[in-house]
């Protein structure tokens, strides 16, 4: 037993587990699969001691050896003498170097029974697993950036509408990559304030309480999704949403409060006239001259012309900057 039958007898190969997991995961929280791998292994090694699966293995009764990695020729060895399996505990990332050593010693044709290799992930990443990674660099950065430390609220201002207007012109040019790149930035914006406020010794919040508010929103104002109520058509879901939102703003004193006077001024036009029609007020434009009032009776035309008056100038903005381009190319 132990032994394979060739020319020659020659120990068993054995089996390397690579087993990987994933930081994202609470510690312990490994499949059912990983957990027998560890229990049945012979050996199991963990070149990682501040690895954060560690103390729940070990807390299992399953005793691992920790320091340096093991050579991928050492490993083939120890598996050797029995068959026996041993298993390597790594992260999500596994252990390159291992593995490319592993590779060279299965294709170099000289080891006369290679031991079985296998890849075994004990934990998954959830859809949205990688926020957490964003919130700890942050909680560092704040931390250890001179820069980063003493900023306000204030001071990212610019920069979030600036990475507001750069995310609109990636999702206007059609450029998906420049869109992921933008969609991180406007992330950033929002992990960072929330970090920030963290800090606020009067009125804190983290980044917990922005997603679970949002969360709360979200569940509010989808009864069709998450509660009795049916939604056929898209102007069915806009009447949901209107319904809600009026009832989370029943304290309101105007139509017009919340309505942030810091948008480019095509798009709070169109807001004040939606706000107004949205409660019912037949509101006449106020008399004036001069292409101010000229801009604002154009606004609010397209708007009830089912037009958003920003979008609409920005195309046209950006055929006129083509012609232009196309005006300085020499014939």
């Amino acid at each position: 037993m132990g032994y394979v039958r060739g020319v020659t007898d020659s120990p068993a190969p054995g089996r390397i587990v690579l087993l990987t997991t994933t930081h994202r995961v609470a510690p312990g929280l490994l499949s059912w699969p990983a957990w027998q791998a560890l229990r049945d292994a012979d050996r199991v090694l963990c070149a990682d001691p501040a690895h954060p699966q560690l103390p729940y293995v070990r807390e299992a009764g399953v005793e691992v050896e920790t320091g340096t990695a093991p050579d991928a020729r050492k490993l083939v060895d120890l598996c050797r003498g029995g068959g026996r399996t041993v298993v390597v505990l790594a992260t999500a990332e596994g252990e390159p170097a291992l593995t490319d050593g592993l590779a060279r010693l299965a294709g170099s044709g000289r080891e006369p029974a290679m031991p079985d290799l296998e890849l075994l992930p004990g934990s998954y990443d959830l859809p949205g697993a990688r926020l957490l990674d964003v919130v700890q660099v942050m909680d560092r950065i704040r931390a250890e950036c001179p820069w980063a430390a003493v900023r306000t609220h204030e001071d990212l201002l610019k920069y979030g509408v600036e990475e507001t207007f750069e995310m609109v012109e990636a999702i206007e040019e059609g450029d998906p990559e420049a869109l992921c790149e933008e969609l991180g930035d406007v992330l950033l914006q929002v992990v960072f304030h929330a970090r920030i406020a963290q800090d606020d010794p009067e009125s804190p919040f983290a980044i917990d309480d922005v997603a679970g508010g949002l969360v709360t929103k979200l569940i509010h104002r989808h009864p069709h999704v998450f509660g009795d109520e049916t939604a056929e058509t898209a102007e069915d879901v806009k009447a949901h949403w209107s319904n809600r939102k009026a009832v989370e703003k029943h304290e309101r004193t105007s139509a017009t409060e919340g309505v942030p006077l810091g948008q480019p001024a095509l798009a709070l036009a169109a807001k004040l006239d939606a706000r107004a029609r949205g409660a019912g007020l037949d509101v006449p434009l106020p008399p004036g001259e001069g292409v101010g009032y000229e801009l604002l009776a154009l606004a609010v035309r397209a708007v009830r012309d089912g037009v958003d008056p920003e979008s609409a100038l920005r195309a046209a903005a950006r055929t006129y900057r083509d012609t232009i381009r196309t005006a300085e190319t020499p014939s």
